[in-house]
C-alpha cells in the first residue's frame, strides 16, 4: 500500500473535519472536573489496571532472533487460528515492524504457519514471492523495487524477507511464501497483464483478441496518481473494461483447474484495482465505497490464498485493517478483520498495538510530502494508552476476550488513542475502544521510528 492509502487520506481529512466540527459543541460546554469524581475515576483506573495485570503475559523484546518462551503464551491466545491479523498502531515504527518479524518466525517454527501477508499490491507480493521461491536479486534490492514509496521500504522488511530466503533454502520441502493481499494500486505493472492473456492463450485462443480488445489502454497502469487526473467517467467506462475481461476469463475454463483459478485470481485483482481507482475525490460518499471495496478485496485475497495453499497465514497491516473496529469508521465501517472474521470465525484473531510515546514516520502531506519523523510524548490521563501503561510490565500482551470483567468494562468504552497511518492526524484525536477491537492486545511503552535505507 503507498498511492493507494494516499488516496484515502483526502476522505480521512474530510472525516476528520467533520468530526471536529461535531466534537467542538460538547467540548466547550464540558463541565469543570469534580475532584470527587477524580478520586472516583483514579480508584477504577486502579482496579483495572490490577485486572490487567492479573492476565498480562510480560514480551521479552520486540526483537526477532534469540529465546522465544515468552511468545508462549501469545501463541496459546491463537491457538489453531488459520489467519492472525498483527496490527500496527503507526506505519512507521521499528518495534511493530520488528515484532511482526519475530512472531513470524515463532508461529512458522513452532506452529507451522507459511505465509506472510502484507498490506501491499497482489502483484508487489508475487514479486517478493518469486525472490523467495529461488528468483535473482538482494532483498534490500526487492524492497526497494517492490515496496519502493511505501511505508514498508525499510531495512526492517528487508530483514524479515532475507530471514525467510534463508528459511526456504534450509526448508526446501516446506518453504515460506509472502502474499500481497491489496489491490494493485499504486502500479499492476503489465506482467499481471500477461499472466492473464497467457492464459486464455493456451486455454481458449478465441476469446483472446476480445480480450486483448478490453485490456487495451488500461495496461500497463504504472502510475494511479497521474490515472486519478483523467475524468471520472473515463475511469468508470474502465473499470466496467476490466470488469468484462474478468467474467471472460472466469467462463474461460473450469473451476477444478489450477491455471484457470490463478489467472482468474488475477483478473480478479485487475478489476478490483480500477473499480476502486474510479473513485471521485470530491466526493467522501465515494471514497468510502472504495476504501470499503478495498478492505473487502483485502479480505477475500488472503482467504483466497488460504485456501487454495491450505497454509496458515500472519496477516500484517495497520490496526485499523486488521482488527473489528477502526477508529474512522465512515471510511472504515467493516474493516478487513471484520470480514475475515465473518469467514472464519474463531480461525480469526485479530491482534492489535498499542504504544505510550515515542517517534515514528509519518507522510503529512497528502500527495507530494516525503516522509518525516514525528515524537509524541506520553500518553495524557484522557487516553487508553495511560491506563494501558501503568500496568507493571514494560511491555505485555493480554488475551481481551478473557481478560476480568473490570478489565473488559473499560476496554469496551471509546477513548482517545495515538493512531497514524500514512498520515498522522492529532485534532482531533481518533478513539478507540479497543476491547471492540481485537481480540489479543500488544501494548509497548515506547517506540522509535523505522529504519529507511
Amino acid at each position: 500500500m503507498t498511492a493507494d492509502k494516499r488516496i484515502g487520506r483526502r476522505g480521512l481529512l474530510l472525516a476528520a473535519a467533520m468530526a471536529a466540527a461535531v466534537l467542538a459543541p460538547a467540548a466547550a460546554s464540558a463541565a469543570p472536573a469534580d475532584p470527587a469524581g477524580v478520586h472516583t475515576a483514579d480508584s477504577r483506573q486502579a482496579a483495572v489496571v490490577r485486572a490487567l495485570e492479573s492476565v498480562a503475559q510480560p514480551l521479552r523484546t520486540t526483537e526477532p532472533g534469540g529465546r522465544s518462551a515468552d511468545l508462549r503464551a501469545l501463541g496459546a491466545m491463537i491457538g489453531d487460528a488459520k489467519v492472525v491479523g498483527l496490527g500496527e498502531a503507526t506505519h512507521g515504527s521499528h518495534e511493530f515492524f520488528a515484532m511482526k518479524h519475530r512472531l513470524f518466525r515463532y508461529l512458522v517454527e513452532e506452529k507451522g504457519f507459511t505465509t506472510f501477508a502484507l498490506e501491499t499490491s497482489w502483484t508487489s507480493g508475487l514479486q517478493i514471492d518469486e525472490y523467495l521461491q529461488g528468483g535473482p536479486g538482494d532483498a534490500r534490492q526487492l524492497v526497494k523495487d517492490a515496496l519502493g514509496g511505501s511505508p514498508w521500504e525499510r531495512e526492517e522488511f528487508a530483514d524479515l524477507i532475507a530471514w525467510m530466503r534463508s528459511y526456504n533454502r534450509s526448508h526446501p520441502r516446506n518453504p515460506v511464501h509472502f502474499l500481497g493481499d491489496d489491490i494493485g494500486a499504486p502500479r499492476l505493472g503489465d506482467g499481471i497483464f500477461e499472466r492473464v492473456t497467457s492464459y486464455v492463450r493456451e486455454a481458449r485462443p478465441d476469446a483472446l483478441p476480445r480480450l486483448d480488445g478490453l485490456y487495451a489502454g488500461l495496461r500497463p497502469f504504472d502510475d494511479v496518481m497521474a490515472y486519478l487526473r483523467e475524468p471520472v467517467a473515463e475511469r468508470r467506462e474502465n473499470a466496467a473494461r476490466a470488469r468484462q475481461a474478468l467474467d471472460l476469463v472466469t467462463a474461460s475454463g473450469s473451476q477444478g483447474d489450477d491455471a484457470h483459478a490463478w489467472a482468474v485470481q488475477h483478473a480478479r485483482n485487475i478489476a478490483e484495482t480500477f473499480a476502486f481507482a474510479a473513485l471521485d475525490l470530491t466526493d467522501p460518499a465515494s471514497v468510502s465505497a472504495s476504501e470499503q471495496l478495498r478492505d473487502r478485496a483485502m479480505a477475500d485475497n488472503t482467504a483466497w490464498w488460504q485456501r487454495r495453499t491450505g497454509g496458515k497465514v500472519l496477516l500484517s497491516a495497520h490496526n485499523g485493517h486488521t482488527g473489528y473496529l477502526a477508529t474512522d469508521t465512515f471510511l472504515y465501517p467493516e474493516p478487513q478483520g471484520s470480514h475475515l472474521r465473518d469467514a472464519y470465525g474463531r480461525d480469526y484473531v485479530a491482534v492489535g498495538f498499542t504504544f505510550d510515546s515515542g517517534s515514528f514516520l509519518t507522510n503529512d502531506e497528502i500527495l507530494t510530502g516525503g516522509w518525516r519523523a514525528v515524537t509524541v510524548p506520553a500518553a495524557t490521563p484522557d487516553m487508553n494508552e495511560y491506563t494501558l501503561d501503568r500496568v507493571r510490565h514494560r511491555d505485555y500482551y493480554v488475551d481481551l476476550r478473557t481478560a476480568p470483567a473490570a478489565a473488559r468494562d473499560w476496554l469496551d468504552v471509546s477513548r482517545p488513542t495515538y493512531e497514524a497511518g500514512s498520515v498522522y492526524i492529532s485534532d482531533p484525536m481518533p478513539k478507540l475502544a479497543i476491547g471492540r477491537a481485537y481480540d489479543v492486545l500488544v501494548h509497548l511503552n515506547q517506540v522509535t521510528q523505522a529504519r529507511t535505507f
